[in-house]
Order: C-alpha cells, then structure tokens, then sequence
C-alpha cells in the first residue's frame, strides 16, 4: 500500500507564463466555478470566514464573494496567482485577501475560518496529511472543509469528454486533455482519501462522488471526542 503521507517535489509549481495559460483556459469553466460557489453560499452565514486553499486565478473566491457577505481569503504557493487573483478580483468588483502560502503551515491562527474549500489542487500537495491537519487547526469549532478533486480511477474517455464539453479551443483542449493525463497519475483513490481523512486530525470524511472526481468534506466537531 503506497504512502500517502509525503509525496516527492513536483517543482516550483504554476508560475509565469504556466499560469497565464492556466487562467486563460479556466475561464472555458465559469459555470463550474459558478456552480460550486452556489452549491457553497447557502451554507454559510453572513459575516463567515472563509479560506480557499490554492485558488490559483482566484475565480470561484470572486463567483462566491458575489453570493453574500463572506470574508474570503486566499492561500496558495505561486507568486503568480496571487497576483492574477488580486487583479481578477479587483476587476470584478469584490474583496478578497489572496495571499502567499503553503498548505502545509499556513500562516494563520488556530481557529480563523467557518469554511474551507480547496479544488483541483490536493493531489499536488507533498504533504497531504499535513495540510488536512492545517485545515482542521484554522477551522472554528463546527467547521467544514470541502476538497474537490480528481479521482485516480478517471478513465481517459471520461476526460475527454469533460474537455470537449468545455468550450476550449481545439489547442487548449489539447493541451488540458494531456495535463488531466498527467495530473491522473497525481491523483488518489477514494479508499486513498478515506485513509488520509482518518489518519489526520478529522478522523474520518464524507465522499460524494462526480463525473471525473469526488467532492471529500470534513468536519472539526463543536466539541473534542
């Protein structure tokens, strides 16, 4: 059975001109960033703190910002996103404190967020375990993580027909049907998951599955067992 607490170094990560193509190419997703954000907004108060864990171009933090009165900030490792984030939600409109970080030791006090939601970036996390036990220290008593990612088991025809569904261009297609290639081989299981949610401080998780990956959700209990 693979360790799943540790992963090796994948690189500087999205920089540059990879994350001036990324944002180009998720634009093709609105609707997706724009459905999830709805899914998430009648579950908070007004006033909530929210943290979203590498937002990279900050897209669904700008869609869920526009829901209601929520105190959003963001986390993520790239120089780069955090700049595009800062100017895609200065454009739009909405107040958002996108900042510089690791996942791993966030740079946060115990007990700063009612929520936290993290997309599409687990699977690159070297220290997965960690990060989970990141999230449950900066979540408030009664707070709920949400991590959305891809699962392993994701056949290529499903991918390419997430891809040819979205819009892209022939290129951009393309290229994101190669990096979904990639990224599989990054990815976990849902039993990997199930495992990684146990051995961190939740303890345990809640796996709803989707058309190319599965929606994880965990809790910080009101009260310690």
């Amino acid at each position: 059975m693979p360790a799943t607490n540790v992963k090796p170094w994948k690189g500087p990560g999205m920089n540059g001109w990879m994350a001036r193509w990324y944002t180009r190419t998720r634009r093709n997703d609105m609707e997706d960033f724009r459905r999830q954000a709805a899914g998430v907004a009648p579950r908070l108060r007004a006033g909530s703190d929210v943290l979203e864990v590498a937002p990279g171009p900050g897209f669904f933090a700008i869609e869920l910002a526009r829901l209601g009165s929520f105190k959003i900030t963001g986390l993520d490792a790239s120089h780069s996103f955090v700049e595009i984030a800062t100017e895609n939600a200065r454009a739009a409109g909405v107040k958002i404190d996108f900042r510089l970080g690791n996942a791993s030791a966030m740079p946060f006090p115990d007990a700063s967020f009612d929520f936290i939601y993290c997309s599409a970036a687990f699977k690159n996390f070297s220290e997965p375990v960690k990060a989970l036990d990141e999230m449950h220290r900066v979540l408030c008593p009664g707070g709920e993580a949400v991590i959305v990612d891809l699962r392993k088991d994701t056949s290529l025809e499903e991918i390419d027909t997430y891809v040819n569904q979205s819009g892209r261009s022939r290129f951009d297609a393309w290229i994101t049907k190669r990096t979904f290639r990639w990224l599989k081989k990054r990815a976990y299981t849902q039993d990997e998951f199930l495992r990684m949610s146990q051995e961190s401080q939740f303890g345990s998780c809640r796996i709803i599955p989707g058309p190319i990956g599965f929606e994880l959700r965990v809790a910080k209990p009101v009260h310690p067992a």
